[in-house]
């Protein structure tokens, strides 16, 4: 939505950053509606046995909608989305300069959307098809959540500016280098974990069956230790490659990983559940900022460079500083 162009005005986006609590608020509820039936427990305990625990229809609706046939070449700025081929047991990234020069990787947006939101157990698998209207190819997408392999995409995206400065470089023999960190701007925004709740243990999972390491207590374990593992090494990778340069301040990690209760789950979307997640965001932009410590693993405050939103000030006034020198230049 945030890259989307705007049907009445091509040059802007279809959503302002500052409307997005907003649309959630407004559509969470239906996309995943919360059961009131007193057997509402075992309904949804036969429905995670048998299908996923939403259909995705009011999902597909709203999406759909949203940003109709426009494709992925269409958006305003370069996006890397990923996903995860089930039929090929691949991971696929979708990006906006994959689809400029190839129309078998220039799907619609919507598709895009959904098949990096289709996330196992939850909601189902997207199916699609793209064509190539010169050469008549096709190819097909079976495709579940991306967070399966890139539950935190800040390597893919570093990985795609790489291979972008390397192809640039061929045809132009262009001074920027990859990996040169001192050159780069990275934002990455966790979307909260519920480490500190210590909800599992060693004791418990030891009497689980092939079910329970599935689903336990309204929650998918195994999914989130692959996608939290995931995601913190990806962390610990980033970290590492930008204070080995001593551009650490380029990186900004900002995550809330003490989140409990309804607000550490997927899917709980009550009104004052949503209003609870919208209060703790509010809250993570006036926490100091923190960076993770390589050897614990833990994140630890920074003194001296203020709180996330600071920081995210600051990151703002360089990338407007850096546009005002490229348009001077061009």
């Amino acid at each position: 939505m945030l890259t989307a162009p705007d049907k009445n005005n091509n040059n802007r986006p279809l959503f302002a950053a500052n409307k997005i609590s907003e649309f959630y608020m407004k559509e969470t509820p239906n996309i995943f509606p919360q059961r009131r039936h007193f057997l509402g427990g075992v309904f949804n305990l036969f429905g995670q046995a048998i299908g996923p625990k939403y259909d995705g229809k009011e999902l597909r609706r709203v999406v759909n909608d949203l940003v109709g046939d426009l494709t992925l070449k269409q958006t305003l700025t370069n996006v890397v989305i990923p996903a995860f081929d089930i039929k090929i047991l691949q991971p696929v990234i979708f990006t906006t300069n994959d689809a400029k020069i190839n129309a078998l990787r220039n799907p619609r947006l919507a598709d895009v959307c959904l098949a990096t939101s289709a996330a196992p157990t939850f909601l189902p698998p997207h199916f699609f098809e793209t064509k190539d209207d010169v050469t008549n190819a096709t190819r097909t997408y079976d495709v579940i959540d991306g967070a399966i392999a890139v539950n935190n995409p800040t390597l893919a995206a570093i990985t795609h500016i790489n291979r972008e400065i390397a192809i640039h470089h061929q045809k132009e023999n262009s001074r920027i280098k990859a990996n040169d960190t001192r050159r780069m701007l990275v934002l990455s925004l966790g979307t909260g974990l519920g480490k500190h709740e210590e909800k599992y243990n060693a004791t418990q999972a030891s009497k689980w069956g092939a079910f329970s390491w599935i689903f336990q207590g309204g929650s998918t374990p195994i999914i989130d230790f692959f996608s939290d593992a995931s995601s913190d090494m990806v962390d610990y990778h980033v970290s590492t490659l930008f204070q080995s340069s001593n551009a650490q301040q380029n990186y900004l990690r900002i995550q809330e990983d003490s989140l409990t209760g309804d607000a550490a789950l997927v899917d709980i979307a009550t009104p004052e559940n949503l209003l609870k997640l919208v209060k703790i965001g509010e809250d993570l932009l006036k926490k100091p900022v923190s960076r993770v410590n390589l050897e614990t693993g833990k994140y630890e405050i920074v003194d001296g460079e203020g709180s996330n939103e600071d920081a995210l000030t600051k990151f703002a006034k360089l990338l407007h500083q850096e546009r005002k020198l490229r348009l001077s230049t061009a």
